[in-house]
C-alpha cells in the first residue's frame, strides 16, 4: 500500500467516530426529554443543526457534545443519564458524563450550567435553557445565544465555528451592533477577516 493513501480501516474509523457523537448526542436527549429536564444543545453540534437549515454541505463535525442546563436541575440528569449508560464525573472543574464505564473524556457529554460562567475570567455567562428553539431531533440554542456563547469563549474552534454562520449567511454585518461592544467587536473582527 502507498504510504499516501488512507487505509480502508482508518475511512471505517473516521465514519465510526462520527457517528458515535451524533449517537451520544442522541441518547442524551432522549433521555433528558423523557425525563422531562429542559436542555439546550450547545457547542458544535447547536452550530452544526443552524448550518445544516441552510447547507448541509457545509457543516462540520465535531467530536464534542456540549449541553446546557439549569445547575438545579444536574442530579435528575445524572439519574436519567445514568439510565441511558452514561457516568457522571466530575473532573478538574468540569461537569460531564463519561460514555460508558471505559469512556475517556472525548467520549462525554459536557454540561455548560445556564446563567454560569463557563470559565471565571469570562465577562458573560451562558444563556439560560429557555433561550432554544425545538427541532425536529431536539432542543438547540437560539442563534443569538449560540453566538453570543461562541464570541465570549473566542478560542479557535469557537471563531471557526461564527466563521461557519458566515459564511452560510446567517450572521451578517447587521448583527455586531445587536451584541454587547466587546462581543460585537470580536464579531467584526471575523466578518471583516473571514480568511485571517
Amino acid at each position: 500500500m502507498n504510504t499516501h493513501e488512507v487505509s480502508p480501516l482508518a475511512w471505517e474509523r473516521m465514519v465510526t467516530a462520527v457517528e458515535k457523537v451524533r449517537e451520544r448526542l442522541r441518547r442524551a436527549v432522549v433521555a433528558l426529554e423523557q425525563a422531562g429536564i429542559p436542555y439546550a444543545v450547545a457547542g458544535g453540534n447547536a452550530v452544526a443543526a443552524w448550518v445544516s437549515e441552510v447547507d448541509e454541505a457545509a457543516v462540520r463535525n465535531t467530536q464534542d457534545v456540549d449541553i446546557l442546563l439549569r445547575r438545579d436541575d444536574l442530579d435528575r440528569a445524572k439519574e436519567a443519564l445514568a439510565g441511558a449508560g452514561f457516568i457522571f464525573r466530575h473532573s478538574t472543574g468540569i461537569d460531564m458524563f463519561l460514555d460508558g464505564p471505559k469512556a475517556k473524556a472525548r467520549d462525554a457529554v459536557h454540561i455548560v450550567f445556564a446563567g454560569e460562567k463557563v470559565r471565571k475570567e469570562y465577562k458573560h455567562p451562558a444563556p439560560d435553557v429557555e433561550d432554544s428553539k425545538t427541532t425536529p431531533t431536539c432542543r438547540v440554542l437560539n442563534l443569538d445565544a449560540l453566538l453570543r456563547m461562541k464570541l465570549t469563549s473566542f478560542r479557535l474552534k469557537d471563531r471557526v465555528h461564527v466563521l461557519d454562520l458566515i459564511d452560510v449567511g446567517l450572521i451578517d454585518e447587521t448583527w455586531p451592533q445587536r451584541l454587547p461592544s466587546e462581543l460585537g467587536a470580536r464579531l467584526q473582527e471575523l466578518l471583516d477577516n473571514p480568511d485571517a
